[in-house]
């Protein structure tokens, strides 16, 4: 009996000890789109989970955490600004809408229909990350903690009107994001600047004929009610940003969960690389689906390889381009285009242009 009454008055002091042990953070996540696009879905989804699921096994510390997707604090034009000042603990960095703030970060968008394969691509530049230190310094120089990377599926044209040739295009206003304008190059096309939550209303009210998008993109965001004619073009991917974290917040985190920031960042990339690549496509025949009982029928149809050809080669040299403006502020623009272009090669994959002059 004084042994049962021992244990008994044993757990009613232990018990307290080990709920006051685990502490409670508090961190705000937030973001300028919608968590229907897989990119920020994935943050809930694959890295807030991770973080739980590791931090649940210490049994340590717990994150409560205050949701704030769909542009609720910030548009798409301040996602830098707002993880840099702040406003958000953690937030997806669009890094090609900041192009003057971040160049280096621009090199796929200057190497157009180099590849279609998202792990390869963000396998690379997860690699460029680690052996570039201008690289890391063009984000952490903005108070920011990278986390992991973010890429897209192959972008495609989407119109209010069919594209058969090259020459369908002459005079058309698309609208692109950020530098991606740069591929419209030498097709007759006029770029207008925008985004995913900006694309529709656009094309609704005639401000674009189109856009250059993504089908797991124009999927949530519904652009094929307003630009039903998609033409496969298979452009390439983009290393579009990055998942990061405040630096001052960062540094008030114990080590225990930097390090599961940090690790589920690398899970968050891989997930997400991966998923690019089985979505594609289920997206497509979703928006062909969907788009079958609207007022003009969703077509899709390909760019035959000799108009698609055509483009590639009638492109200016978009990464010399680059080379020499990056180079003017100093930092390896040259060294970082060949070590991105042959670590896609080194992953199996062909360039349809070789950027980087390789023989």
């Amino acid at each position: 009996m004084n042994k049962l009454k021992g244990l008994l008055l044993a757990s009613v002091f232990v018990l307290p000890t080990m709920a006051q042990a685990q502490e409670t953070i508090n961190l705000t996540v937030a973001s300028s789109h919608p968590t229907t696009i897989p990119w920020i879905g994935f943050i809930q989804s694959h890295f807030m989970t991770e973080v739980d699921r590791i931090l649940e096994e210490g049994g340590n510390y717990q994150i409560e955490w205050q949701e704030a997707f769909g542009g609720q604090l910030y548009a798409a034009n301040a996602t830098l600004s707002s993880v840099e000042d702040g406003v958000t603990d953690i937030g997806w960095v669009f890094s090609y809408l900041e192009a003057a703030s971040m160049p280096l970060s621009q090199v796929t968008a200057y190497t157009p229909f180099a590849t279609n394969n998202p792990p390869a691509q963000l396998d690379t530049m997860r690699e460029l990350m680690e052996t570039f230190p201008e690289f890391r310094e063009e984000w952490e120089q903005y108070n920011l903690v990278y986390l992991g990377a973010t890429g897209s599926d192959s972008y495609d044209i989407y119109t209010t009107q069919p594209i058969e040739t090259l020459d369908d295009l002459q005079g058309m206003r698309i609208s692109a994001p950020g530098v991606l304008a740069t591929w419209l190059r030498g097709t007759g096309a006029s770029a207008v600047d925008g985004a995913l939550p900006t694309f529709y209303t656009d094309i609704q009210t005639g401000v674009s004929d189109g856009v250059l998008s993504l089908a797991l993109g124009v999927l949530p965001a519904r652009l094929y009610e307003v630009a039903p004619y998609v033409t496969r073009v298979k452009m390439g991917t983009v290393f579009s940003g990055g998942l990061a974290m405040n630096r001052d917040t960062w540094d008030t985190l114990p080590e225990e969960v930097q390090e599961a920031m940090l690790a589920a960042g690398d899970h968050y990339s891989t997930s997400h690389a991966q998923d690019l690549v089985e979505r594609h496509e289920m997206a497509m025949e979703r928006i062909e689906e969907l788009g079958q009982d609207q007022s003009t029928p969703v077509v899709i149809s390909d760019l035959s390889a000799e108009e698609r050809q055509r483009w590639v080669d009638g492109l200016p040299d978009l990464a010399g381009e680059w080379v020499e403006s990056v180079e003017a502020r100093g930092l390896p623009g040259r060294a970082f285009l060949e070590a991105y272009m042959n670590g896609l090669r080194e992953r199996g994959e062909e360039p349809v242009r070789d950027w980087d002059g390789a023989e």
